[in-house]
């Protein structure tokens, strides 16, 4: 995979476990934790993604660049409008370095134990209009922005693998001092949709745009930096592809998995007729177009998982598969089960089907 989706803490740990035999919660942690082979980057579409440490340069100089000025530029906007300051943009950047004085080599807090023992981040202010205004404090959206600009990460959980609650710590200490230049923005750019093409190709220059939370002129032009190639897709639509990979995959044996919600496979193309029916959307992924818990046969999204209060794994299907998808798909409920330990995992992104809603 090109990166795994970590806006939930468990979509890493489930969608690893779905890939890779005998991997157990610890050892997960230790690649998160201890030798920090997968970093937690805000990047694409201002989401949260684990990234293989070769590859955040490229996030840095590009999509997370494009997340952190659209995150700067508001909240500046924001602290001038509640009067914070009258140069909202200088309040940031010094309320910024504050953060980054204070989390020193080494020293790694909580975002509660942060707002205490940083003044500046007590403040709060109200953003939005009517009845859509709230007053917030700002501390959440000085490190949304020092992480997407790389200068911070969320390095080990304080509290349960389920639940997020990181420790914040500079990226030169998680790094341990060997953090690489960003990449020029469209070389940054490039690599990602490279490596996007080694996953998910073929796709659709839509599916790229969207993936990657850029407009179809960096797109377009990392298309041709890659030398990616054209080829026709079942659709109708043009696809993309690396070079090489113009020709038939190989046929693989019938198989079956359970994703988690928001896998990377069910977010990483837009265009989603291929291996989801259209009719079943309303049903599987809610009205953001998140996607909830999903079962999987040679292919195709067939329905969706649940657990019960004791930890019990259960697929709910949408239509018949067939036995043999059954038979698959219910070993895999078993697998699931018996790695859960008993343990439940609940997602804000829950579909439509997995809360058991009757849509018309």
């Amino acid at each position: 995979m090109t990166v795994l989706h970590a806006t939930e803490p468990p979509t890493v740990h489930l969608s690893l476990q779905a890939r890779v035999d005998g991997l157990s919660v610890a050892d997960i942690d230790t690649v998160l934790y201890d030798s920090r082979l997968l970093v937690k980057q805000l990047a694409m579409r201002r989401t949260l993604f684990a990234f293989p440490r070769d590859l955040l340069p490229a996030a840095w100089g590009s999509a997370s660049a494009r997340v952190a000025t659209a995150e700067f530029r508001r909240l500046a906007q924001d602290v001038t409008k509640a009067g914070v300051a009258t140069d909202g943009a200088a309040w940031v950047e010094t309320a910024a370095q504050a953060v980054l004085d204070h989390l020193e080599e080494g020293v790694s807090l909580d975002a509660a134990t942060l707002r205490r023992e940083v003044p500046l981040l007590e403040e709060r202010i109200v953003f939005g209009t009517g009845k859509w205004s709230q007053e917030s404090p700002v501390a959440p959206r000085i490190l949304t922005l020092l992480g997407a600009r790389g200068r911070l990460v969320r390095g080990n959980n304080v509290h349960h693998w389920r639940i997020s609650r990181p420790r914040w710590t500079s990226m030169s200490t998680w790094l341990h001092g060997e953090v690489p230049d960003p990449l020029p923005e469209a070389e940054g750019y490039a690599e990602l949709v490279r490596r996007w093409l080694w996953t998910f190709g073929p796709g659709t220059e839509t599916d790229i745009v969207w993936w990657l939370g850029a407009t179809k002129a960096a797109v377009r032009r990392a298309l041709a930096e890659v030398d990616a190639v054209q080829v026709s897709l079942d659709s109708g639509d043009t696809g993309w592809v690396l070079p090489g990979d113009e020709g038939p995959e190989d046929p693989v044996t019938d198989w079956a998995a359970l994703l988690p919600a928001l896998d990377p496979t069910t977010m990483g193309w837009k265009q989603r007729a291929f291996y989801l029916d259209p009719a079943d959307v309303p049903y599987l992924f809610d009205y953001a177009g998140n996607g909830g818990t999903t079962a999987w046969w040679n292919g195709h999204v067939v329905g969706c998982w649940v657990q019960a209060d004791d930890g019990t794994v259960r697929v709910i299907h949408r239509g018949e598969p067939g036995p043999e998808a059954r038979e698959a798909l219910e070993h895999e409920a078993a697998r699931l089960t018996s790695w859960f330990g008993g343990e439940v995992v609940s997602s804000v992104y829950a579909s439509p089907q997995m809360r058991g809603e009757k849509l018309p």
